[in-house]
């Protein structure tokens, strides 16, 4: 009763399509579940992801959670995280996401899950970095720690979203910068981040990372565009 009670008031909706959830769901409706664009790029080899870093930045593999549709609910479900400050998004889908790549061999030996960071005027503007829990379920799935204290923003820049591959790119030394350089030294680093466009913020996270020796760099996405 009290249950009922607490959902008159404060009605659970479901981040995608905003219709109420049932008794047994949670955050994502089953239907809208069911209807999510999902890649599936870690189980094929048509993988987007790897193709569009190829022959900018050497990753070992790639993939991303959904595919990007203008209007769609996973553009929904991300602006949620981002700017509502719905965190549980992150947490449901670093769970389902991870859940997918325990069970395959390449993600075996992830040591690190490392998120790309914000600038620390835009995490303190916003209050959390919209991939962390995202990331964190990744790594428990993985087994993997998860670091945000290694890879740090050093240039605040504005919005990425309106802007073209070219005008995106600025030399990753003045965008990103590493702590404890040894701590990832011959070591798999799992990249994740919310979105990829056309890859300029991940390859100039991977540049810095690919200073240390021996690091290889996979990468992690909920969706592409």
């Amino acid at each position: 009763m009290l249950k009922s009670l607490v959902n008159l008031f404060f009605p659970k909706v479901c981040y995608a399509c905003h219709n109420l959830l049932g008794d047994h769901e949670d955050t994502i409706c089953v239907t809208c579940r069911h209807d999510l664009p999902v890649t599936n790029f870690h189980f094929d080899n048509n993988n987007r992801v790897e193709k569009t870093l190829y022959g900018r930045a050497q990753i070992k593999t790639g993939t991303a959670l959904f595919r990007f549709e203008k209007k769609g609910n996973v553009q929904q479900l991300i602006h949620n995280l981002k700017y509502k400050g719905y965190e549980d998004i992150g947490f449901v889908l670093g769970n389902w996401l991870g859940s997918e790549l325990k069970t395959l061999k390449i993600y075996e030996d992830v040591d690190m899950v490392i998120p790309v960071p914000l600038h620390k005027k835009k995490l303190k503007k916003r209050g959390y970095n919209q991939v962390a829990k995202f990331g964190q379920q990744i790594a428990q799935n993985l087994k993997a720690d998860y670091r945000d204290d290694l890879l740090v923003k050093i240039t605040n820049t504005r919005s990425q979203t309106k802007k073209g591959r070219i005008s995106r790119w600025i030399n990753p030394v003045e965008l990103f910068a590493l702590k404890n350089m040894n701590t990832i030294d011959a070591k798999h680093i799992l990249l994740v981040d919310d979105i990829i466009t056309t890859g300029a913020t991940l390859e100039a996270c991977i540049l810095v990372l690919k200073q240390i020796n021996n690091v290889e760099i996979s990468i992690a996405t909920m969706a592409i565009a």
